[in-house]
């Protein structure tokens, strides 16, 4: 599995994957740095009694990072595992596999290991490196440092099981528009969650919570908004929750053991179909 693991990762050295990767990275990173010197650059004169202008501005510009972040994170875990079954298979290259030595569960854990030693890290990294700029620019940290973090990992992390699922039953193609339109759903449903506050909608709420919880991802990067924030009050609180990178959604003490089920639910799923599939 290792080995299938790491052949993951020089496919994707070879296809230039990283390459491309870096260089968008580092360019976000560098556009990011100047956007947040230049929220800080100009501070109200007079804001209004009640607001810390210097946290609801730290807490917009980190908020919209860890949108990016999550949005870059979750092209690499796309990339990575959307042609894993059938792309594989139409190359040839996957029967010689799933007979000896590997078995066709131990393939898709290998490449969603081999996804993992990519994204992980890399989302942790560059949303570090996004603290880290907002803190020096600002002198403004968030109020939660670490979970935030890992909960935009086990975010990008699910998104990579639900293309692992895909790819068994869609062309690559076909399972990247999928899955990006399942990343567009949820994050349409955050949005929800947030009008829903303003106009104090049940219907909206109750739509915005069931699609974050069916799409955990999203109630993932809800509560790591929530979490930056958490100790804010009065009217920085108010007005943090009334922007879509602002205060975010607490997701409860449930969530990090739904995400885990629900990380194994797709993976079994994806099990069974592979299972059944004629290659």
């Amino acid at each position: 599995m290792l080995i299938i693991a790491v052949y993951a990762l020089r496919e994707a050295l070879r296809r230039k994957v990283f390459a491309v990767l870096l260089v968008l990275t580092f360019a976000f990173l560098g556009l990011y740095w100047l956007g947040v010197r230049q929220a800080f650059a100009n501070p109200p004169d007079l804001p209004p009694a009640g607001l810390d202008s210097r946290e609801f501005a730290g807490a917009i510009v980190l908020g919209l990072g860890m949108f990016a972040i999550l949005f870059l994170g979750s092209v690499l875990a796309v990339f990575l595992t959307l042609g894993v079954v059938r792309g594989d298979a139409e190359r040839g290259l996957l029967q010689p596999l799933v007979t000896r030595p590997l078995g066709r569960t131990q393939l898709l854990a290998a490449r969603l290991l081999g996804a993992a030693f990519v994204c992980v890290p890399y989302v942790v990294v560059v949303n570090t490196a996004a603290i880290v700029i907002v803190g020096r620019a600002g002198g403004w940290w968030p109020d939660r440092l670490v979970t935030p973090v890992l909960e935009l990992a086990a975010a990008v992390m699910i998104l990579a099981a639900l293309s692992l699922l895909g790819s068994v039953f869609l062309s690559a193609t076909a399972n990247g528009i999928a899955v990006f339109m399942l990343f567009g759903a949820g994050l349409v449903a955050g949005i929800l969650g947030q009008i829903a506050e303003v106009v104090n909608s049940h219907t909206l709420s109750q739509i915005s919570k069931i699609t974050a919880w069916a799409l955990p991802f999203e109630a993932l990067y809800q509560d790591a908004l929530n979490r930056i924030t958490a100790d804010a009050s009065g009217l920085t609180e108010f007005a943090l929750d009334l922007g879509p990178f602002g205060g975010g959604r607490p997701g409860g003490s449930l969530l990090p053991l739904w995400a885990l089920a629900y990380l194994g639910l797709v993976f079994a799923a994806a099990a069974l179909g592979f299972a059944r599939r004629d290659l």
